[in-house]
Parts: C-alpha cells; sequence; structure tokens
C-alpha cells in the first residue's frame, strides 16, 4: 500500500469515525430512554369514573399532576400485582422528582363486575394507600383504555365466577394537561413476567417532570 492509498484509509476510517459518534451517540442526560413517547399528546374523552373511596374520578383529577396509569383487575394473579409492587418501590423517589407538578398512581381496573369500590380500596391499600383505584361502566372504560393506547377484552364468559381479563401490561404516562403523552412498554421475552421494570420508570420520569 503506498502513502496515496495509506491516506486514503486513514481518511475513511476518520469520516466512519465521526459518523457514528455523531449518530450513535449515548444518550445524553437530558434524553427519556425507555418511555415510547407519541409523536404529539393525545387528547382524552370525556369521562365519569369512581374511585376507591367512592369519589367521583373525572379528566379533571388528572390536572396539575403527572400520572402513571396502569389497567387490569384485582383478580389479575400476576402482572398486575407485580406491576403495583414496582410503582410502590420507586413511588417515594418519584415524589422527590424536582417538579412543578406532583406524581400519581392510578390503577383503572377493567372488571367493573367484581371490582367493587369496597374491593377496590382493599386491594390499592395493600399496595399504597396513596395510589388512586378506578373503575366504572364499560362504556366509559373501554374508549379511555383505546385512547390511551391500551386495549382489554374478557377471554372467557363472566357467567364463571374466576373469569380472567386479557389487557395491556403498559404503565401510560399523563401530563398535568390530561394528555396521554407515552407509555412504558413491557419486555417481552421466554420465560420472563411482561411487566413495566419500575427502574426505568424511575430513570424517565424525572426527565419528564422536571420543570
Amino acid at each position: 500500500m503506498n502513502k496515496l492509498q495509506a491516506g486514503l484509509v486513514a481518511l475513511f476510517a476518520l469520516v466512519i469515525g465521526i459518523f457514528v459518534a455523531i449518530n450513535i451517540a449515548p444518550p445524553s442526560a437530558n434524553e427519556t430512554q425507555h418511555i415510547s413517547v407519541y409523536p404529539q399528546p393525545r387528547a382524552l374523552p370525556d369521562f365519569k369514573l369512581t374511585d376507591q373511596k367512592n369519589q367521583e374520578f373525572t379528566p379533571s383529577a388528572l390536572l396539575n399532576r403527572w400520572s402513571l396509569v396502569f389497567v387490569g383487575y384485582t383478580s389479575c394473579p400476576d402482572i398486575c400485582p407485580t406491576t403495583l409492587a414496582e410503582l410502590k418501590s420507586i413511588y417515594p423517589e418519584l415524589q422527590q422528582a424536582p417538579s412543578k407538578f406532583p406524581v400519581q398512581v392510578v390503577f383503572m381496573s377493567v372488571d367493573p363486575k367484581r371490582d367493587t369500590t369496597k374491593r377496590l380500596n382493599e386491594y390499592i391499600n395493600f399496595f399504597n394507600p396513596d395510589f388512586k383505584a378506578v373503575s366504572g361502566e364499560h362504556a366509559q372504560l373501554f374508549p379511555l383504555v383505546r385512547a390511551m393506547g391500551m386495549m382489554y377484552s374478557m377471554s372467557e364468559s363472566t357467567d364463571n365466577p374466576d373469569y380472567l381479563v386479557d389487557h395491556s401490561s403498559s404503565v401510560v404516562v399523563v401530563n398535568p394537561k390530561a394528555q396521554v403523552v407515552g407509555r412504558f412498554k413491557p419486555d417481552f421475552a421466554l420465560g420472563k413476567l411482561p411487566i413495566s421494570e419500575g427502574q426505568k420508570i424511575l430513570a424517565d420520569m424525572p426527565i419528564l417532570m422536571a420543570p
């Protein structure tokens, strides 16, 4: 290889190095790494639900605070209790994150037939009495859940007292204007429960909430 060829190789290597550094650089401290952010915040439809204290829960309950919303039901055998346990573990640190608005956790039951106000209260208090547990009629729940980018369906007849409910396992983020801005999706891996990991939520939320 002559000097000209060697020089061209070195120049090519330098150009490739610069390209990689610019386009494959690690995220900065001010960038989220785990949340799937929607291109534009999504407005929610009007709704009227009831919380575990038998108080009305409407869009106004989402204003002036950051909300982590999770869809499920109290008879869920695995994903729901595990996700709520994850949120419980990071909640104290989320409360201390610098922000103009506080953060709240909202567990939205899509099983109103079994999840009475009393049952919701007992269930959510097991995790954290500061968390909200809400439910309502399917006519209210379905369009709201769909607007959040999630889904649910009854996998069998509700005549069976032990029926299961299929539901999304993401944790949705609602901003202080009651708009959906994105969601934390679980990792789907063989032999692993598909849940949204608390530490990933904890890594990104302070960035989203920063004043």
